[in-house]
C-alpha cells in the first residue's frame, strides 16, 4: 500500500497529505492482519477476511472523509452495490459450476437501450420489461447450451456472444455509430422510482432496488444452502464425474445457471435505465471486471464447488465501499481499477493455497 501511495502521489501531487498516507498504512496493516488470522481458518477464511477488510474500510473512510457515514452517502453505496449485486447473481452460480460468463456487461448494455427503444415504439413499459427479461434469459440459455457443447470454451464463447449481442441490438435499434450507442426517450416514472437515488419504498426514502437486492440475496443464499438445486450445483462444481454417477444432470444445471445469469444481467440493465434516465450501450462495461472481482474477493472458487452468494455479497460491499473511499480521497477511475486489481491478487493467492482448491488443480 505504501508503494501504491508513492505511485499515486508521483502522478497526482495534490493527493499527497499526511491523512492519506496514514489511511493507506492503516489499510495495509489491517490487510496483513486479516490474511494472517484468516489462514488459521479451515473454512470461511474468505468471509472472515472480507468482513475485516470491509469494517476497516468503513472505519478509515469515516475518519478521513467528511460525511462518509451520512445517510445520503450510505444510500448511494447501497444502491450501486445493489446494481452490482444483482448482476453478480448469475456470475456466482456459473462460477460455482466452474464456468465464467463474460457476456454480462454486453447483456446489461443491450437490455438498457433495448428497453427504452421498445418503450419509444409504443410498447407498454411493463410488457417491454418482461420481453427484455425473457430475451436476457434466452440469451443466457443459449450461452449455456453452446458452452456446454464446447466444454472448456465458456470464456471465449460468452465474450464473443456478448459482442454479437451488443452489435445486433445497435443494428436493430438503428443507432449505430452516429449516436454512439445512445437511445433517447422518456423513462416511465415507476421505473425511475425503482432505481433513482430519490426513489421511495412504502413511503420511506429508500430506493426499491436496494430492497429488491436484499430479497434476491436471501432467496439465492437460502436456495443454495437448503434446496436440491443448491446441493446439485455444489456437487457438480466440486466433482462433476461423481455427481453425474448419482444421476445429476450436468446439462440441466449448467444451462440453468447461465439462464439465470442472462436474466439477472438483463434486470440490471433495466434498473440502470431507471437510474440514468437514458439508454447507453456501454452502461455495463464496468461490470465485466467488477462482477468477477466481487466473486473472487468474496471467496467463491472460479474452479467450482466452493463459495456462495453470501460470499459474493461481502465482495460487492468491499468493492463499493473501497470505490467510495477512493473517490472521497480524490482518485480517478483508472486508479480505482489499479487498486482493485491489486486487491484481487492476494485473494487469488490465498485461495490457491487452500486444500479444496489444490485438490481441483
Amino acid at each position: 500500500m505504501l508503494i501504491v501511495y508513492l505511485l499515486i502521489t508521483a502522478t497526482v501531487p495534490s493527493f499527497r497529505s499526511l491523512g492519506n498516507l496514514i489511511a493507506f498504512l492503516l489499510l495495509e496493516a489491517i490487510l496483513v492482519f486479516a490474511f494472517k488470522v484468516g489462514n488459521r481458518f479451515a473454512h470461511g477464511r474468505s468471509a472472515f477476511i472480507g468482513l475485516i477488510v470491509l469494517l476497516a474500510l468503513i472505519v478509515i473512510s469515516s475518519f478521513t472523509i467528511n460525511g462518509f457515514l451520512s445517510a445520503a452517502n450510505i444510500k448511494a453505496i447501497l444502491l450501486f452495490a445493489a446494481f452490482l449485486g444483482i448482476a453478480c447473481v448469475g456470475q456466482t452460480l456459473v462460477a460455482l459450476l466452474g464456468g465464467l460468463d463474460l457476456s454480462i456487461p454486453f447483456v446489461i448494455g443491450a437490455s438498457n437501450i433495448g428497453l427504452l427503444f421498445l418503450i419509444g415504439l409504443g410498447v407498454p413499459p411493463w410488457l417491454a420489461l418482461v420481453f427484455v427479461l425473457i430475451i436476457g434469459g434466452a440469451l443466457g440459455f443459449l450461452n449455456g447450451v453452446l458452452s456446454y457443447r464446447l466444454q472448456g470454451q465458456a470464456l471465449i464463447l460468452t465474450l464473443g456472444m456478448g459482442f454479437a449481442i451488443a452489435g445486433l441490438v445497435q443494428i436493430l435499434t438503428s443507432i449505430g455509430s452516429s449516436f454512439g450507442g445512445n437511445v433517447f426517450g422518456t423513462v416511465p416514472k415507476w421505473l425511475q422510482n425503482l432505481a433513482a437515488m430519490n426513489g421511495r419504498t412504502f413511503g420511506l426514502a429508500v430506493p426499491p432496488t436496494i430492497l429488491l437486492w436484499v430479497v434476491i440475496a436471501v432467496i439465492v443464499i437460502v436456495g443454495l444452502r437448503y434446496s436440491a438445486f443448491g446441493r446439485y450445483i455444489y456437487a457438480l462444481g466440486g466433482n462433476r464425474r461423481s455427481a453425474k454417477l448419482i444421476g445429476v444432470s450436468e446439462f440441466k444445471y449448467w444451462t440453468l445457471a447461465y439462464t439465470i445469469s442472462g436474466f439477472s444481467a438483463a434486470l440490471t440493465g433495466c434498473l440502470l435505465l431507471g437510474w440514468s434516465g437514458g439508454g447507453f450501450i456501454g452502461v455495463g462495461d464496468q461490470y465485466l471486471f467488477t462482477t468477477l472481482a466481487a466473486v473472487v474477493i468474496g471467496g467463491t472458487s472460479l474452479m467450482g464447488g466452493y463459495g456462495g452468494y453470501g460470499y459474493t455479497v461481502i465482495g460487492v460491499l468491499v468493492l463499493q465501499v473501497l470505490s467510495a473511499f477512493l473517490i472521497g480521497i480524490g482518485l480517478k477511475y483508472e486508479w480505482q481499477q489499479f487498486i482493485f486489481g491489486l486487491l484481487i491478487l492476494p485473494m487469488v493467492a490465498l485461495y490457491g493455497r487452500a486444500p479444496h482448491i489444490r485438490a481441483q488443480v
